[in-house]
């Protein structure tokens, strides 16, 4: 995993997108509220983002990064009626952080993996800004909510508890 990568990537894809952003730089922290607290903005603007694995049968499992206000939580029984599951549960760390390309606390609200499906729950859109860690605990960015549905290209679907 080489988070330096996940950076890298989602740079390149909102500067080739004409994405309006801007960079954060603070304190390294990866727990939602503690970083919204750094900048400076409510936890429901900020991208909490999760990785959740659902069992569609006894061999077959699908991967989905659930991505919800800061201060909401995923509902696992949504995500797994969503998918046709039998059991939904969050991924291991190694797992998530594996599919998602950076450590825990730092995971993009972007999916580059193709065994990651990418879901957003709508209320996610409702702030004309979403905040989150850029793939390192030290840095963040606060990007705009419409270019984030345009370039993310997110599947909308109630997902909170």
């Amino acid at each position: 995993m080489d988070a330096g990568s996940a950076y890298e990537r989602l740079m390149g894809v909102l500067d080739a997108g004409g994405a309006r952003y801007r960079v954060i730089d603070h304190d390294p922290e990866g727990r939602t509220d503690e970083v919204s607290a750094l900048r400076g903005h409510d936890p429901a603007c900020a991208a909490k983002c999760l990785v959740v694995m659902v069992k569609l049968d006894k061999r077959t499992s699908r991967y989905y990064l659930a991505v919800v206000p800061g201060d909401a939580r995923v509902d696992l029984q949504a995500l797994k009626a969503l998918a046709g599951g039998t059991y939904a549960a969050f991924a291991s760390t190694d797992k998530a952080e594996t599919l998602a390309g950076s450590a825990s606390g730092t995971i993009l609200p972007f999916s580059f993996h193709p065994d990651l499906t990418l879901i957003a729950d709508p209320a996610l859109l409702k702030h004309p800004e979403l905040y989150f860690n850029a793939a390192r605990l030290d840095r963040s960015l606060a990007l705009s909510t419409e270019d984030y549905q345009r370039l993310a290209e997110p599947a909308l679907h109630p997902i909170t508890a």
